[in-house]
């Protein structure tokens, strides 16, 4: 009988352990994440140690930041599309930015040498199906449309048209 109370106690320091540790955790990682901030600053002043007065203000600052509030879950955001309006891009650079230009030369360098048509003559100077997708590129002529997305899932199409050359 008293084997099982043994268990049963022992049990029971075991949930309340392990219900403790979630805290703790926390605690661990903030008193961590404070600590660095305190070497951090108290190493950039390497030669004399501080004065009363900026270690007040270390004080303030590490219990601003303990009393920070902590975000464990995003809610849930139901992404919308941000409209052009008048050939106005809201998201990112004006411009098409290096990537987006390398995907759309790529992508219609792919159509182009699977028998695509090409939407400009053929330049004389062109060799192989990228200096074609480069210049109908330079040119607007590839009907595209490029999407940019915010990290909250908020996403603008945004004409070729609309960009600056």
């Amino acid at each position: 009988m008293s084997e099982v109370k043994e268990v049963e106690v022992k049990e029971a320091e075991l949930v309340d352990s392990v219900e403790a540790e979630p805290e703790s955790q926390e605690n661990v990682g903030l008193n961590k994440a404070l600590d660095a901030y305190r070497k951090l600053i108290e190493k950039k002043v390497d030669v004399e140690p501080l004065t009363e007065k900026e270690q007040d203000n270390l004080e303030k600052k590490l219990l601003e930041i303990q009393d920070r509030e902590v975000v464990e879950r995003v809610e849930e955001h139901e992404p919308i599309e941000i409209p052009c309006e008048k050939n106005k891009i809201t998201i990112g650079p004006p411009t098409l930015t290096r990537f987006e230009k390398a995907r759309i030369i790529g992508a219609r360098a792919l159509q182009l040498s699977l028998g695509a048509p090409p939407f400009i003559p053929i330049p004389k100077t062109a060799r192989i199906s990228l200096d074609i997708s480069m210049e109908e590129l330079e040119q607007r002529v590839i009907p595209i449309t490029i999407r940019r997305v915010l990290p909250n899932g908020d996403y603008q199409n945004i004409p070729i048209d609309y960009f600056q050359k």
